[in-house]
């Protein structure tokens, strides 16, 4: 879209009304053979547009036609003058108006149709207790640049030369991505959104999470995309594990979940639920009360028919001595056909503090791999559940960058991707966000492929909830990622 000319911050409607309000002021000055007094060029703080509706006065209700005298309604008041002479500056505004559309990125922010809001908890990761990937020594990271105020709306000079229009850079051509293997990658969404059917017709996402419990959009996810596996999750608040009935609280929250899950639709078409998101356990006997939780929940949905995804644990969660105790969940699950789920980020790029940290752009990536952050799940499986018999299948119910990792590089109040696409240009990364971090999503995939444990791992997120916009893939990451996920569909 061209920029408007002439002064910063001032619309091409704006600078109409500028130019023509003070011809029609003389022109009823002329009408009347009457002195006029100027009115100030800007519009009165009651004519503005309320960015928020909802939050503005109501209406004074309209006086009755036939309520002002006959001769005062024949009067020609300046202020009539000027509401009759309204139509003809109407088309005169129009024409100054350059007529393109917007992007409307609010649609990609609205408020989720489930009430609540998502709650993460990305905590300091101790790196101990499992055999450690080496922790590369980072320089440290410049400060952000500092980004420069608009300046102050001021009016146009007459006979000022027009400065020419800047040209914009375009957006990069993207390389596609070549045919490969089914991807495991996924998407996370909190509610249903054009984008997230787009993605799903590539044929390539592997498994969705969602918040947004539409038995009617769950339908419809699975008519788009038939072998994509689908979880569900009911809003609650944290479970509070400090004084816990681990028992009672299994069947308090199967009693919660049951009027939902049971619909018959829904029966159909998710493939699993998950409980509480990203428990922590302060001490062992908490730990031990929520593996009790666990066992139980998982019980309870399998005598009706219904699958669980345990744990759902936090990036980091819990600490690798604590996962023997929770090996009778895992069992219980294991023997239901249940389902691991755990959440894997790291910033300021999806390498750090893997062992693939620290080697460039393309770091590759081996069955070896492993890491403290990202594929930290494979520690967990080499180190604890193969050799107790307990590798059961793993759903990544969220991965992707996060800044909320703490002790780490990069810009400190970075949150979702969004916020790391300087440091990923400064860093040798790709100069182009979107793309640079699709390349880093397909790293992660690359290494899901490789272990046959790994159901696939949900983005987060897509059509993301209030708060969390940093983390939005929707527009052109969505683009680049539904071009690779059309080369590597599901089979």
């Amino acid at each position: 879209m061209s920029p408007n000319l002439g002064s910063p911050g001032t619309s091409s409607t704006d600078k109409c009304a500028l130019h023509f309000e003070p011809l029609l002021t003389r022109c009823y000055s002329n009408f009347m053979h009457t002195e006029t007094t100027p009115e100030p060029s800007g519009k009165d703080e009651n004519d503005r547009l309320d960015p928020n509706p909802e939050s503005s006065p109501s209406p004074v209700p309209p006086q009755q036609a036939n309520s002002a005298p006959p001769d005062r309604q024949r009067t020609w008041s300046r202020r009539r003058f000027l509401a009759a002479a309204a139509a003809g500056l109407g088309v005169l505004v129009g024409a100054c108006s350059n007529g393109e559309p917007s992007l409307d990125a609010a649609s990609l922010s609205a408020t989720s149709s489930t009430p609540g809001s998502y709650k993460g908890y990305l905590p300091w990761v101790q790196m101990r207790g499992l055999r450690p990937a080496a922790v590369p020594v980072f320089t440290p990271t410049p400060p952000k640049a500092t980004l420069t105020p608009f300046p102050t709306d001021t009016p146009v000079p007459t006979n000022t030369t027009v400065p020419p229009t800047p040209t914009y850079t375009p957006t990069p051509t993207v390389t596609p991505f070549p045919p490969g293997p089914p991807s495991k990658l996924g998407i996370f969404i909190t509610r249903n959104h054009p984008s997230v059917f787009n993605v799903l017709r590539s044929g390539g996402v592997a498994v969705v999470k969602t918040l947004e419990l539409d038995f009617r959009f769950a339908r419809q996810i699975k008519e788009a995309a038939p072998t994509t596996r689908l979880i569900g999750r009911i809003d609650l608040p944290q479970l509070q594990l400090q004084n816990l009935n681990a028992r009672a609280a299994a069947q308090d929250f199967v009693n919660r979940l049951w009027p939902i899950a049971d619909h018959p639709e829904r029966r159909l078409f998710y493939d699993g639920w998950e409980a509480y998101n990203e428990p922590v356990a302060g001490n062992l006997d908490e730990f031990k009360r929520l593996t009790e939780f666990e066992v139980e929940r998982t019980r309870l949905l399998a005598q009706g028919g219904l699958r669980s995804v345990i744990g759902n644990f936090g990036t980091g969660q819990p600490s690798p001595e604590m996962w023997e105790h929770f090996l009778p969940a895992v069992a219980e699950a294991q023997a239901h056909d249940g389902w691991l789920g755990l959440h894997e980020y790291s910033a300021p790029t999806i390498y750090y503090a893997s062992t693939r940290d620290g080697q460039g752009r393309y770091p590759g990536v081996a069955p070896h791999d492993t890491g403290w952050l990202t594929l930290r799940y494979r520690q967990l499986y080499n180190q604890i559940l193969k050799p107790a018999g307990r590798a059961i299948p793993l759903v990544m119910t969220e991965l992707g960058v996060d800044g909320l990792v703490t002790n780490r590089p990069g810009p400190q109040d970075a949150k979702g991707w969004q916020h790391f696409q300087e440091y990923w240009a400064q860093h040798g990364f790709g100069s182009w966000g979107p793309g640079a971090y699709v390349e880093q999503l397909v790293w992660y995939d690359q290494a899901m492929q490789q272990d046959a444990y790994v159901i696939g791992g949900c983005i987060f997120a897509l059509a993301a909830s209030p708060g969390w916009e940093s983390y939005e893939i929707g527009g052109h990451v969505e683009s680049v990622l539904h071009q690779y996920l059309s080369v590597h569909p599901q089979r």
